[in-house]
């Protein structure tokens, strides 16, 4: 008799050792994402700080922050809008498409990144496609070749003009 109350005891003790591992867990777990207590408001209102990179690596800590950001179109808007700077014509095609802010900034962010080095001036100096460096490559239509093509002629008659001036001191 003794054995099998003793044995009884033993179950009640994992019992209560389980139960109290698990409320410990719930408690964890509870703490490492206090977003899901914060109403929907207040965590946009804090996503909406984060810059673009930090906004990635914050839809990657989980699930519930995934969904938030990526389903969440007003935390995209200023993001794109300053990819817009460089990419007017193309945000404003996509988004008189239907495409969310969301999906314009995943389809012109790095078109932006090659165009504005184009427009800048980062790559005038080479003279043939073999000295291409490959990360500047990135497909563009005739339109955007044209607006870096007239870049590149502006740059050239301005330089001229200024070489003309510093010929005539």
């Amino acid at each position: 008799m003794q054995k099998h109350s003793k044995s009884n005891n033993n179950s009640r003790v994992s019992e209560l050792e389980l139960n109290s591992v698990d409320t410990e867990k719930e408690k964890k777990e509870g703490q490492n994402n206090f977003f899901e207590l914060l109403p929907l408001e207040i965590t946009l209102r804090i996503f909406s700080q984060l810059d673009m990179r930090s906004l990635c690596r914050a839809s990657m800590t989980c699930k519930s922050w995934n969904h938030t950001i990526t389903f969440s179109d007003s935390l995209w808007e200023p993001h794109c809008l300053a990819v817009r700077a460089v990419c007017k014509r193309e945000i404003d095609d996509d988004l008189k498409s239907g495409y969310s802010w969301r999906d314009t900034l995943l389809r012109n962010y790095q078109k932006s990144k090659v165009k504005l080095e184009w427009l800048n001036g980062s790559y005038s100096n080479i003279c043939s496609p073999v000295s291409l460096p490959e990360k500047i490559m990135y497909p563009m239509d005739a339109e955007t070749w044209g607006e870096i093509l007239e870049a590149e002629l502006k740059r050239y008659v301005e330089k001229s003009q200024v070489d003309l001036i510093t010929l005539r001191v």
